[in-house]
C-alpha cells in the first residue's frame, strides 16, 4: 500500500510510462538514471548506481512501478532530495533579494541581467506567467522547483 496521495501517484504513472520507454513494465539503469534527472535530482553515476540497487528490491534488475513508488515514498531518498532542496533553495534565494521568500518579477529581472541575460518585458512576463501556477504575480519556492524540474526534463527530451 502506497502512502503517496492518490494525485502524485498518477503523476509517478504518468512519469513511469514516459521513462519505460521499451514499454515493458520496467526501467533500465539509464531509465531510472533519466527519471531521476527530470524530477530535478542531480545524482553521481555512483549514487544513481546505489538507488538503484535499493529500488530493485526484488533483484531482478530492473525496477517495475511499484519498487519505484516505494523507494520514492520512502525516507532511502530523502538525503538526496534534501542536498538538492538545499542547492535548489540557495538559488531560489540567490534570485528572492530581499528574503521575502518569493521571486518578484523586478527581482526575477535584475538577477537575470546580473547573470548576463537581460530579459524584454515580454521575455520576463512569459517567466513569470510559466512559472506563477497559482496567478499570485509572484514566484514562490514551491513554483521555482516545478520550473526546474521541468527544465531538467526539457534538457533531456521529455515532457512532464
Amino acid at each position: 500500500m502506497s502512502i503517496l496521495p492518490e494525485d502524485q501517484l498518477k503523476q509517478f504513472q504518468k512519469i513511469f510510462a514516459r521513462f519505460d520507454l521499451d514499454k515493458d513494465g520496467s526501467l533500465t539503469h539509464l531509465e531510472v538514471a533519466a527519471l531521476l534527472r527530470s524530477l530535478g535530482l542531480k545524482p553521481s553515476g555512483d549514487q544513481i548506481h546505489k538507488l538503484f540497487n535499493r529500488m530493485d528490491s526484488d533483484g531482478s534488475g530492473s525496477v517495475e512501478f511499484d519498487e519505484l513508488v516505494n523507494s520514492l515514498s520512502s525516507q532511502m531518498m530523502t538525503e538526496d532530495i534534501l542536498m538538492n532542496q538545499h542547492q535548489l533553495l540557495e538559488i531560489f534565494k540567490s534570485f528572492d533579494r530581499d528574503g521575502s521568500g518569493f521571486i518578484t518579477p523586478a527581482e526575477l529581472a535584475k538577477s537575470m541581467t546580473k547573470m548576463g541575460q537581460p530579459l524584454t518585458y515580454r521575455e520576463l512576463s512569459q517567466m513569470v506567467r510559466d512559472a506563477d501556477t497559482d496567478g499570485d504575480g509572484v514566484i514562490s519556492f514551491t513554483e521555482f522547483q516545478g520550473i526546474m524540474a521541468r527544465s531538467a526534463a526539457d534538457s533531456l527530451g521529455f515532457t512532464l
